[in-house]
């Protein structure tokens, strides 16, 4: 399966998972059409799936005119159903989805909104997070708890660390001024740094980071219990 980073809006991703032997894909999280129909068209590629990780118009805003000119099938959680428009197949926790090389079990991550799923492609060990788990950051809690993004996230926390984590914006660099502000003397956090700037220099995504990556300089996942995590939260808020 490849995967390929397409850039929407201002500072959103959205993923072509691809299909080399037949060109089928997956898009995840299309904030708009444009950037995706271009990429679609110069590759001759079947998009056969949408998959949505949450409601908000920045991941779903091209959903509509990718729809109808493809007849592709829209995934989204059941919880959505009254969010997204035109779901085609509504996915649960803990579910196992799966056609051709497209296997992925939906992991459910309320916090961000109440309806936010991941999609966690286990044979290839990579997970599609939307505004839950970015590099260095987690998502504002808009719908949930912050017991919610809490839990959330300790379920990102068990996945192999190995697993590459595919997230919906390009936050990066801001959240490492916060990780850096109150993880000083985190070695490992100032070489990822060094690592994102090299990136960003020459003009290169974030994107993919990993699950040990964050473990080892993700300030949110490293909070030790919900009261830490919850303070961390809130000062970036107001960061």
């Amino acid at each position: 399966m490849k995967i390929e980073i397409i850039k929407c809006l201002e500072d959103n991703f959205s993923y072509l998972l691809i299909n080399e032997k037949n060109s089928d894909a997956c898009v995840v999280d299309p904030g708009e059409s444009k950037p995706v129909l271009k990429f679609i068209d110069d590759n001759k590629i079947n998009l056969k799936y949408i998959l949505n990780t949450h409601h908000h118009g920045d991941h779903i805003g091209g959903n509509n005119i990718l729809k109808n000119k493809f007849n592709a099938k829209i995934l989204a959680s059941e919880n959505d159903r009254e969010r997204i428009p035109e779901i085609d197949i509504f996915l649960r926790d803990g579910q196992i989805w799966k056609d051709d090389i497209f296997e992925f079990k939906v992991i459910s991550v309320p916090g961000h909104t109440m309806g936010h799923i991941c999609f966690y492609f286990f044979n290839e060990k990579i997970v599609f997070t939307g505004d839950t788990l970015f590099s260095l950051g987690c998502g504002r809690v808009f719908e949930g708890s912050h017991k919610d993004m809490f839990n959330s996230l300790l379920k990102l926390k068990s996945l192999p660390p190995v697993t590459k984590i595919y997230f919906g914006h390009e936050y990066t660099l801001n959240n490492s001024i916060f990780c850096s502000k109150f993880d000083e003397y985190n070695s490992k956090l100032d070489r990822k740094i060094i690592d994102i700037k090299k990136k960003l220099n020459n003009g290169l995504p974030t994107v993919p980071t990993s699950i040990k990556d964050e473990l080892d300089c993700n300030i949110f996942l490293r909070a030790k219990n919900l009261k830490e995590f919850s303070k961390l939260r809130d000062l970036k808020d107001n960061f």
